[in-house]
């Protein structure tokens, strides 16, 4: 059960590590015959060794270990899980190309080389950098920092001396980097610009002395302040939006498995048949080691069974019964991933056909536990942690799951088919009178869903839609 949870882009390090710790488990074919035979005859004693004996022979002969070495039983030697369902394994043998990239803080470092500084300065700007957020905030107090430095780095300094240094940094690239606050980034990229500019100069304008109503987007009042037409209020918000938010937020963050997503599966559309394939990773080439199985032989095709070979048979058996349970393990972590995708697949069929989220059904994890016969627990497991590439894109399986709400007819539908249409609605509204929740909730009802208005404002609040009045536009 803790293997379903591991995602495809962990499973490979868990396997590794069970590698590491199994030495009766190994890769495919490829394992080092050689290497294992070196440590067979380390570890089996030779007959001229003298050991002495612990109990009467026949206590050594009650080993049983005839399922390990009964001859013709390649299929604990070979125990593998290849499977024609699968794509090919080489193709997770392929070398993947490594993006070379410098990190938003390095980038920042390189340039502290262009100030003069000196090198207590120098460290203190190190610091400062070292402090800022990734999206390109600096959220640390200054005070704090004076302490930092004084306690971890034993560098005296004032909070004057590190203001200063601040406003160098806010001159480094990306435009609005160690801002306090969002007015502040913003503010510093459109000192940036001309300042001749009418446009460059109201947006200035509004943004210093008029932040809280522009969020709140009361433009009439930020207009009537500053005596701006239309056309000039719309030209100094064009150039307010054209601004970064987050200037970290463009640099790659390293050595994060969150920042791509490793599809578990891949639904492809040949000719109106849909074909499930396994991400190849979830599909390892694992056995038990033919070198651990041929150790055991020469035990039972040995006459004299002493102590040292009575402990190491009973290691050997340990090792094996260990990988057999482990390959069993990811055998049962394929099958249920597999099995539910299956269900989820058909049950959502003209959706993975047409990409059209209107013809999804509504589907809850007993629907699936019922076609799969798994708890619904082991359902919301795979559900919550994988993910399906298909021709519209990759999604994780939650996003199939939705609850149902009745029509004027009667008909249940998905609450994910509501959802797309009351996106399709807002979309399409007239910018300069948003639709409100109540006559969203008119429409929708036209259209024949029973739907309240609260829901329409939850459904709005999941889609993370703003409220009318903030979606208005000039």
């Amino acid at each position: 059960m803790k293997l379903l949870q591991v995602p495809t882009v962990n499973l490979e390090e868990r396997i590794k590590e069970e590698l590491e710790e199994n030495p009766a488990l190994e890769y495919g074919e490829e394992a080092g015959e050689d290497e294992f035979k070196e440590q067979e005859e380390y570890e089996t004693p030779s007959e001229e060794d003298e050991f002495e004996p612990d109990g009467s022979e026949n206590e050594y002969d009650n080993i049983d270990i005839s399922e390990y070495v009964s001859e013709g039983d390649d299929d604990v030697a070979d125990y593998k899980l290849r499977d024609d369902n699968y794509p090919d394994p080489d193709e997770s043998n392929k070398t993947i190309p490594i993006r070379v990239e410098t990190s938003f803080h390095e980038h920042l470092l390189s340039q502290l080389g262009m100030l003069e500084l000196d090198e207590h300065q120098n460290a203190i700007a190190e610091h400062i950098i070292g402090s800022i957020d990734d999206d390109g905030y600096l959220r640390r107090e200054i005070s704090s920092m004076v302490d930092d430095l004084s306690f971890s780095q034993n560098i005296d300094t004032t909070e004057e001396e590190i203001a200063s240094l601040i406003k160098k940094i806010q001159d480094f690239d990306p435009a609005g980097v160690c801002a306090t606050d969002l007015k502040e980034c913003l503010l510093l990229q459109l000192k940036r610009k001309s300042q001749e500019d009418p446009g460059v100069h109201n947006a200035y304008q509004i943004l210093e002395n008029y932040f809280d109503e522009f969020t709140k987007k009361h433009y009439e009042k930020i207009q009537k302040a500053l005596s701006l037409t239309d056309e000039g209020l719309k030209e100094a918000i064009t150039q307010i939006i054209r601004l970064t938010p987050k200037p970290g937020g463009n640099f790659a963050t390293l050595n994060k498995a969150e920042s791509y997503v490793l599809p578990d599966f891949f639904i492809l559309n040949n000719a109106g048949k849909l074909e499930l394939t396994l991400n190849s990773r979830n599909a390892p080439d694992l056995r038990i080691s033919g070198g651990y199985r041929e150790m055991l032989k020469e035990y039972d095709r040995g006459d004299k069974k002493d102590k040292r070979q009575k402990e190491a048979v009973l290691f050997i058996k340990q090792k094996i019964d260990a990988a057999k349970w482990f390959i069993d393990a990811i055998k049962q972590r394929q099958h249920t991933l597999l099995s539910t995708m299956e269900s989820i697949m058909d049950y959502q069929r003209e959706f993975f056909l047409t990409g059209d989220e209107t013809t999804m059904k509504p589907m809850i994890l007993k629907d699936i536990a019922d076609r799969t016969q798994l708890d619904i627990s082991t359902v919301s497991r795979v559900a919550n942690s994988k993910y399906v590439q298909t021709e519209f894109g990759t999604f994780k399986l939650k996003f199939f799951f939705s609850e149902s709400l009745s029509t004027d007819s009667g008909e249940e539908v998905s609450t994910r088919e509501v959802k797309k249409i009351l996106s399709d609605l807002i979309e399409a509204e007239n910018k300069r009178k948003p639709l409100s929740d109540e006559n969203l909730t008119k429409m929708l009802q036209d259209k024949g869903y029973n739907i309240a208005r609260r829901t329409v404002a939850k459904y709005r609040e999941q889609l993370n839609i703003p409220v009318a009045r903030l979606r208005k536009e000039l």
